[in-house]
């Protein structure tokens, strides 16, 4: 068996992270790079020594597999294209605006085994392997994503860009049914939702608070979690988990006052800090080419826009 080809559709932002990545995993070779900018598609092929075009169906036929990382609104037609011509897809986040039509591309690709992956780029975080595996009957979670205002993209709310990345790893980690939802949200400089505070409660009785900006000055990406006898803090960007446990507690009275002491034992944990993306595209390729089970059912895939698209109708009419 010769290289894999590999292709990507859509070179702005997020796009050229997947061409960059595919010229880095070992048997694959970058074979098509397309946008509807004709310049982009220039520069990057001249670059990395590729074929570029304008139109992706000129990529039919040359490519095994494919990323798809244009606006949401053209999520569906453009991977629909690909699945039907036999290329697996992986499809950036979110997969689309309709939780119909995302199940429909599902659906489409299991019944021609095909494989379709949904980028979300956080599970393959070495912090987040790690964290599933010390979490257990989880009480509390509690996560920041926020950071300034930029233009990549216009195309989606706060909800959909960045709030879904923790609404899909909480759901992996709490393992029981979501029960209730609220959220509210409001619009700053966008027409869009641009700060989201939502908070879950499931079966379990675990809670979970989810607060997502994008016209915050500092840029922080961080989740906690309060499970029986521990603390548990990961920090997104840096890839580090700390533990806390309680050691002990005493009180001490004098004539004076009463005092209360507290110590901890806080546990570094050893994070294998690996690009996240070529991770997730590895994962993609094994799946699509070797046959690798994804690991996640197409329900699990779809729960996270599920919850996403329930939040947006909730803080919409306060928008």
């Amino acid at each position: 068996m010769g290289k894999i080809r590999a292709g990507v559709v859509g070179v702005g932002h997020m796009g050229r992270y997947h061409v960059s990545a595919y010229t880095e995993i070992r048997d694959v070779e970058l074979t098509a790079v397309c946008d509807s900018d004709p310049e982009k598609v220039r520069q990057l092929a001249d670059y990395y020594h590729t074929w570029g075009t304008t139109d992706f169906r000129e990529m039919f036929g040359k490519v095994d597999l494919v990323s798809i990382a244009v606006p949401t609104a053209m999520h569906v037609p453009v991977a629909r294209e690909f699945l039907e011509a036999g290329i697996h897809v992986l499809l950036e986040k979110p997969i689309a605006h309709s939780f119909a039509d995302a199940h429909g591309l599902f659906t489409y690709a299991l019944e021609h085994d095909l494989a379709l992956q949904i980028g979300h780029v956080e599970r393959f975080n070495g912090a987040i392997q790690e964290l599933k595996k010390i979490v257990e009957n989880p009480i509390y979670f509690e996560s920041r994503r926020i950071g300034p205002y930029t233009s990549r993209n216009s195309d989606d709310g706060v909800v959909l860009d960045l709030l879904i990345h923790d609404i899909d790893i909480v759901l992996q980690l709490v393992g029981s049914p979501l029960v209730e939802t609220q959220a509210m949200g409001r619009r700053v400089v966008s027409g869009r939702d641009d700060i989201v505070s939502a908070q879950l409660r499931f079966e379990s009785g675990c809670l979970a608070h989810l607060v997502a900006s994008r016209v915050s000055e500092e840029k922080s990406r961080t989740l906690t979690v309060t499970q029986p006898g521990a603390y548990i803090s990961l920090d997104y960007t840096d890839q580090e988990i700390h533990i806390h446990r309680q050691a002990r507690s005493e009180a001490q009275v004098t004539t004076e006052q009463l005092r209360y002491k507290q110590e901890s034992i806080i546990e570094r944990l050893f994070v294998y800090k690996g690009n996240p993306l070529k991770l997730e595209l590895q994962h993609f390729i094994d799946c699509a080419m070797k046959g690798q089970k994804t690991g996640v059912s197409p329900e699990d895939e779809l729960h996270s826009l599920r919850v996403a698209l329930d939040i947006l109708d909730r803080i919409k009419p306060g928008l």
